[in-house]
């Protein structure tokens, strides 16, 4: 987080006659228990190898096994790329106005604040877009996660009772669960539930993997490369898959040597080289393996008539529950920070009761309207990731570097241009291909 306060004048915070080289933000941190950078590797393989490794088989279905695997180290080095205009716009941001550190939208405030004159007005704008898209993104999981949850419980509960009740009955009964769990509002309280879901999620990915590699492997009836209509959809999945870019900066703010993060064998691209491996393997093996029948989620796919199978399915249901408490966390925190100073002290307690349960049964109305979990993660990867990942580092480069900073032939403006675009293609074209996969449901 950052150390500065929310009135801060980033304008103005440089000390007239002092060079940037002056300064090192990395010497002024304060920071009481600081993070190697083997523990900040960890956190950041952490924050994108999660779940988003069980959809990986289905983003190989819509992009097929060749381009799969070529598309997957494209968006790798993207967002690896993306990781490195950030973090480095922060840092470079930081020196210039000689702030030791600076969160995700108070980078982009700082870098907006001291732009091109024209768009100085727009630093607290860009903060609270910032701030609002976070929230967006952290919300919609909930409902991919109520989705994921509940269609788990459904495959097993209804093969074992032999029932037929529909998903959305599933999604009434989790959510009570959820509600309750959201309710915890200290981290530290939350740290034995991501214990044990961090487990959980280990042992669920070392049995699917087993479940994977124990059928033999055929490419035949499989398809290489995709049709023109699921390439948004394979890149939203993708991208929402691999993309962690809410933690970056708060990760690399702890780190004992943050001057290792963006080296070249350094934190960043070693974790997303990493990634990029485990998620092509996943996601090769597991479309060669379940084919066209391959779900949003593999686990979905793991035999309901074995044990081992279905406690795996209700284990990674379970990890995902533990879980959705630490992804509730950080946007309620964001969220009362705007709008806890307008209701009374004494009335806290009650509002924030209030208001986390409202927005649980406001994602469960969601959910309830889409019971299908693979066009809620082309929306989610579609509309929040590609904005968070690719859009936002590329414009605050595009910013900071205005309008001389950009090398031989403005070489770095013509690369943001393109990355820029890339980012828009997945928001518009991905949000509008899942939109309609929604839509489709109905009809």
């Amino acid at each position: 987080m950052s150390s500065t306060k929310e009135n801060f004048n980033f304008a103005s915070a440089k000390v007239d006659g002092e060079n940037d080289e002056d300064y090192n933000p990395f010497e002024r941190r304060q920071i009481r228990k600081a993070n190697s950078s083997i523990g900040t590797l960890i956190h950041l393989v952490k924050g994108s190898l999660g779940t988003g490794i069980l959809a990986m088989p289905f983003a190989f279905k819509t992009g097929g096994l060749v381009f799969g695997i070529l598309g997957t180290v494209l968006v790798a080095l993207i967002y690896v790329h993306c990781i490195h205009l950030l973090v480095g716009t922060s840092q470079k941001a930081c020196k210039r106005s000689r702030i030791p550190v600076l969160g995700f939208a108070e980078t982009a405030e700082n870098v907006f604040a001291n732009g091109p004159f024209g768009i100085r007005k727009f630093a607290s704008i860009a903060k609270a877009y910032i701030d609002y898209i976070l929230l967006l993104i952290s919300y919609f999981s909930v409902c991919v996660y109520l989705v994921f949850i509940s269609t788990t419980l459904q495959d097993v509960i209804n093969y074992e009772l032999q029932i037929d009740w529909s998903t959305r009955i599933y999604i009434l009964l989790t959510t009570c669960a959820v509600a309750l769990i959201t309710q915890v509002r200290e981290l530290k309280y939350l740290v034995p539930f991501s214990l044990i879901a961090n487990s959980s999620i280990i042992v669920v990915f070392i049995i699917t993997l087993f479940y994977i590699f124990k059928k033999p492997v055929t490419l035949s009836n499989l398809h290489f490369w995709p049709e023109l209509e699921n390439l948004p959809s394979f890149f939203g999945t993708v991208v929402y898959a691999i993309e962690g870019i809410g933690i970056v900066l708060p990760v690399e703010n702890k780190m004992k040597q943050p001057q290792h993060f963006l080296q070249t064998f350094g934190v960043a691209n070693f974790a997303i080289g990493f990634i990029t491996v485990m998620y092509n393997i996943v996601g090769f093996f597991g479309y060669a393996t379940y084919g066209e029948d391959t779900k949003g989620s593999v686990t979905l796919n793991l035999p309901t008539d074995e044990l081992l199978a279905k406690s795996t399915q209700i284990l990674a249901a379970f990890a995902i529950l533990l879980t959705l408490g630490l992804y509730y966390y950080v946007p309620m925190e964001i969220l009362w920070k705007k709008i806890g100073h307008k209701i009374p002290e004494r009335r806290h307690n009650v509002a924030q009761i209030g208001i986390r349960l409202a927005i649980v049964v406001a994602m469960m109305g969601l959910a309830l309207t889409v019971p299908k979990l693979e066009p809620f993660i082309g929306f989610v990867g579609s509309i929040g990731s590609a904005t968070l990942a690719l859009l936002i580092p590329t414009t605050l480069d595009t910013v900071y570097r205005w309008p001389s900073g950009f090398g031989w032939m403005k070489w770095r403006l013509v690369k943001n241009v393109v990355l820029w675009a890339f980012g828009l293609f997945i928001l518009v074209v991905g949000t509008y291909f899942s939109l309609m996969d929604i839509i489709a449901l109905y009809e």
